[in-house]
């Protein structure tokens, strides 16, 4: 049973603190993505599970063991970088033997877990040759080899795809959720791409400023984000984002624009009452703007004109602005959109997230 615990793990760089205090528990052979904006301190936090950063307040342990004070080493852990980290004069089969070679490891179990290893990443018919003849995802193939052949406790991935083409990302990920199938392994992988995280995790951790906003399976994220960062940061595009005033008339809520438009809220949230009369921030997803006629459907109505138009093939992005606020709507493929089209938008009740304006808290919670 490999777990890992942060506890108040803080890391500070002369006295600036990067990561502030996290708590963070991960369950034996669970694939935990961290992931966030660049500078949020999600590779910093990965490295001090690996003892290639020093923490400065708080504790690590993987299994039953305190690390903070283990090198790298002693941690049982197998890092895949980003950069592949490859000895460009060794072959595909003696970089992912190297540690095996080195820590005079039988022979005959060197080839057995040599064989294993190429079988699952089918790279059997790349091992005679050298790092400059493989491709970039070749190249990542063999440094995932090199990490799963030492059988470690716990995968370290740091932004392991940030390489390659977008074409070879959407295969690497398929690839390294296929593995993690094969091989469960408790596994912590940082990204900046929200796409590779809700993709390939089984919870994923939003990391802002060194803080950590919100820990969820990716679904989760998607539809109960705790936070305004949050929801901005899950999904694509983004989720569009409103200034309204709330106010209730009897059971029912509803947004104020400053265009004076009206949008109709949920009203079964009781925590609407306590912000009745202030400004709230609004989200909307775009692929929650359904245009069409009324047709007697419910929600608020909103009369957008198309200021660019993109088409994606199975869906299309519509810009335009809504009380003077940039948004942004997927719809249907309408070969007719073009920019200055009209285009009425309807919007449900219960697609709208409400969020308070200090905190950026969501208030839809329990």
């Amino acid at each position: 049973m490999t777990a890992i615990e942060l506890n108040k793990v803080v890391k500070a760089y002369g006295g600036v603190q990067t990561v502030h205090g996290i708590d963070l528990s991960i369950k034996d052979h669970e694939f935990v993505v961290l992931v966030g904006p660049s500078g949020c301190g999600k590779s910093t936090t990965l490295r001090m599970i690996a003892g290639l950063e020093t923490i400065t307040d708080g504790e690590i342990k993987i299994g039953e063991r305190r690390v903070n004070d283990l090198l790298p080493g002693e941690r049982d852990i197998a890092m895949v970088f980003q950069n592949y980290a490859l000895y460009p004069h060794l072959s595909v089969e003696d970089n992912i033997t190297f540690g095996l070679r080195l820590k005079k490891t039988p022979r005959g179990e060197v080839q057995t877990r040599l064989a294993e290893t190429a079988r699952i990443l089918d790279i059997e018919h790349l091992l005679k040759r050298k790092p400059r003849q493989l491709s970039g995802g070749q190249r990542q193939r063999v440094a995932m080899g090199r990490a799963m052949i030492r059988n470690p406790a716990v995968f370290l991935f740091d932004e392991p795809l940030s390489n390659l083409d977008a074409k070879l990302r959407v295969q690497m990920r398929a690839e390294i959720k296929q593995i993690h199938e094969a091989v469960p392994t408790t596994t912590v992988y940082v990204t900046h791409d929200q796409i590779e995280a809700m993709t390939l995790a089984d919870r994923v951790v939003v990391m802002n400023a060194g803080r950590i906003e919100q820990i969820a399976p990716p679904q989760e994220l998607y539809l109960r984000p705790a936070t305004k960062f949050v929801a901005g940061f899950i999904g694509s595009p983004g989720m569009n984002f409103l200034s309204a005033t709330l106010e209730r008339n009897e059971n029912q809520f509803s947004g104020v624009l400053s265009d004076g438009a009206r949008l109709e809220l949920p009203s079964d949230v009781s925590r609407f009452a306590d912000v009745t009369g202030q400004v709230v921030d609004l989200g909307i997803r775009p692929e929650h703007l359904s245009p069409g006629p009324k047709d007697g459907r419910s929600g608020s109505r909103i009369n957008a004109t198309a200021e660019l138009v993109e088409p994606l093939g199975m869906d299309t992005l519509v810009h335009f602005t809504i009380a003077g606020t940039k948004a942004v709507a997927r719809v249907p493929p309408d070969g007719s959109l073009r920019r200055g089209s009209e285009l009425p938008l309807f919007v449900e009740p219960q697609d709208i997230y409400v969020f308070d304006r200090q905190s950026g808290s969501t208030l839809h919670g329990e």
